[in-house]
């Protein structure tokens, strides 16, 4: 009785009796389709067409085989030129998508959690310019008379209450609130601490937190103003750079939580820049930090995950913001920086020529 051999690339028909150690031409190897070319890994002929890859002769001799395969014989399929040739295995392979907008935002944590301040790396470079500015600032007020103090005089830092009764004074640490006060929605609170109440005299009670020197004449006037910056980000980090000439590190602080940011600073003398941030993802406050130099002030916030931010605020929470007043500590609504600006606008223009001469 003939039978039929299961051999690859054989398929002949055999009496077990003639079979024989070199009567089987087939081949030892598996079928691979690899960019419209098929073959077998055992052979180097190759073909575009299907009817001639499967009229490929055998190149191993061996013995006829009549037991049928318990699988059928996959071909292994690539596209990679430079990939190596294996056999095909039954994997279950299950990619995970990037998650969703409305996943995401179901995820987000809250933007009432507690601020953490971010530490601040001033370079050396600004340390030596901020020193020559204090030593011009000391020269020009020893030539003025009204500068001097008069037993009695207050503290001129907020939320300090220490009065001037002599040079001993001041050896003494002043707790005070270097951020500005806000009033919004009935409650009251300072920018730097953002430990609300409802009732004023608690407001005006807050302790400081903040130590520093006493203040006994009244500096000019903070300006509040608003300063050019641009953003842009990598794979794993936002950068945001803030244009502050001359940032005081005593009087500014960064602070944040997992999605919103409180930027403060003062630079220029008197000039301060502060903003609120509800950002567009998630940052790891722990990894991040600010750097200060005498031209700018650049924050690297990290993000908790590896997804690309559509712009730097969240729009939704900006909605919200365009509805309070700003006039409250911070500049007009004409002088409110516009963060939404593309995060491929980092081009020095005059004004940062300016900043590093």
């Amino acid at each position: 009785m003939a039978l039929l051999c299961y051999n690859k690339g054989c398929g002949e028909r055999y009496n077990q009796e003639e079979n024989s150690d070199d009567a089987c031409l087939y081949h030892s190897g598996y079928p691979i389709f690899h960019d419209a070319l098929k073959g077998w890994s055992c052979c180097r002929k190759k073909t575009t067409d299907f009817s001639e890859f499967l009229s490929i002769k055998g190149c191993t001799r061996g013995r006829h085989n009549n037991e049928k395969p318990t699988e059928p014989m996959r071909p292994q399929v690539s596209s990679d030129k430079a990939g190596s040739e294996r056999p095909l295995v039954d994997t279950e392979i299950i990619f995970s998508g990037p998650k969703s907008a409305e996943k995401l935002q179901r995820e987000r944590p809250s933007s009432e959690e507690p601020k953490t301040k971010l530490p601040l790396t001033v370079s050396q470079s600004l340390k030596q310019a901020l020193e020559k500015l204090r030593v011009s600032e000391t020269n020009e007020a020893a030539q003025k008379d009204s500068n001097v103090v008069i037993p009695g005089t207050r503290c001129k830092n907020s939320g300090c209450k220490t009065s001037y009764a002599g040079p001993e004074t001041n050896a003494e640490a002043c707790i005070h609130h270097p951020g500005a006060p806000v009033f919004h929605e009935g409650y009251k609170y300072w920018s730097c601490c953002c430990i609300k109440t409802t009732d004023f005299n608690a407001f005006l009670d807050q302790k400081g937190c903040t130590t520093g020197k006493h203040t006994w004449v009244q500096k000019k006037n903070k300006k509040m103003v608003a300063c050019r910056h641009d953003w842009h980000q990598t794979g794993s980090q936002v950068v945001i750079t803030v244009y502050a000439k001359n940032a005081v590190q005593e009087q500014s602080y960064i602070e944040a939580n997992r999605t919103t940011l409180t930027i403060h600073i003062q630079f220029d003398g008197d000039k301060v820049f502060h903003q609120e941030l509800h950002l567009w993802g998630v940052i790891s406050v722990e990894q991040s930090a600010v750097k200060m130099v005498p031209s700018k002030v650049e924050l690297t916030l990290v993000k908790a995950d590896a997804v690309s931010w559509g712009k730097l605020e969240d729009p939704r929470a900006r909605a919200e913001q365009a509805s309070e007043s700003v006039e409250e500590s911070g500049p007009s609504e004409e002088a409110r920086p516009v963060w939404d600006d593309s995060d491929d606008d980092i081009s020095i223009s005059d004004s940062d020529e300016e900043y590093t001469k």
